[in-house]
């Protein structure tokens, strides 16, 4: 918690807004993504969405493959608990319905469910987009697929493998994914083995977004490895989340934004 509290010092020290950005691309983003404060009708849904699993009071029994947890202590967990503590905040899932909104990918990958409050932002926000979501926990993805059916999330692609199992032994040399969330295993080995597995579904105009960069030392240094990893130009520190472009005809750059 302490190491936490440090680091987001420094990130208020360092951060900017729109006024200090002189990337159009990066501006753009600020000024009709991340700043729009307009209401949106899909708002609802999401909270929706969330308070319906606020109100679930059964436990499931959780398998955890990433960096455990530093609330729960034990793997049988109540589904209100894990969605007002270990899911996406209501903040959170509205700006990445904008981000999703925003760019309109066409192919979406998630690197872990949960319960799927992250998922739903990722489908409203461009409901003709391929959505696949990868869970290794077999109760937690239940949970999430009947959460997503009940609540029309019809284009999602639910499917139940450890991160690294899948990413192996798909042909990804012929994929290419639009958007990534990356919010599952929060260790530095697994971030930079799942970075260094999916290069290969990038274009130019690909977004990834990683949760938890500020997590612990080591994912701020696996965050350091990938900013100055050649093929990225363009990456955007809001401290929950870091946002990483490849787009070639960008000068290499990296923000630090309050979003």
């Amino acid at each position: 918690m302490l190491f936490q509290i440090k680091a987001y010092l420094k990130f208020l020290w360092n951060s900017k807004n729109e006024h200090g950005v002189h990337s159009p691309f990066v501006f753009s983003l600020l000024t009709k993504c991340f700043y729009d404060r307009r209401f949106k009708p899909e708002y609802d849904i999401l909270k929706n969405y969330r308070k319906s699993l606020l109100q679930n009071k059964n436990f499931i029994e959780v398998t955890d493959f990433g960096a455990g947890s530093k609330v729960f202590k034990s793997n049988r967990r109540q589904i209100s608990k894990i969605a007002s503590t270990a899911g996406i905040s209501p903040k959170r899932s509205e700006l990445l319905f904008r981000v999703a909104n925003y760019f309109k990918p066409s192919t979406i990958l998630e690197i872990g469910t949960s319960l799927g409050l992250a998922t739903s932002a990722l489908t409203l926000g461009n409901t003709n987009a391929h959505v696949i979501t990868l869970e290794g926990c077999p109760q937690t993805a239940n949970i999430a697929k009947n959460q997503l059916n009940q609540f029309d999330c019809k284009n999602v692609e639910s499917i139940i493998s450890e991160f690294e199992s899948f990413l192996i032994s798909e042909n990804l040399q012929s994929t290419i994914y639009n958007l990534i969330y990356f919010d599952g295993n929060h260790s530095k080995k697994a971030t930079l083995a799942y970075f260094d597995l999916l290069l290969p579904t990038i274009d130019n105009d690909s977004v990834w977004i990683l949760d938890d960069i500020h997590w612990s030392p080591e994912m701020e240094d696996a965050w350091e490895i990938i900013k100055k990893h050649p093929k990225v130009t363009v990456t955007i520190d809001t401290f929950q989340w870091g946002f990483v472009f490849f787009r070639y005809e960008q000068q290499k750059e990296h923000f630090v934004i309050r979003a």
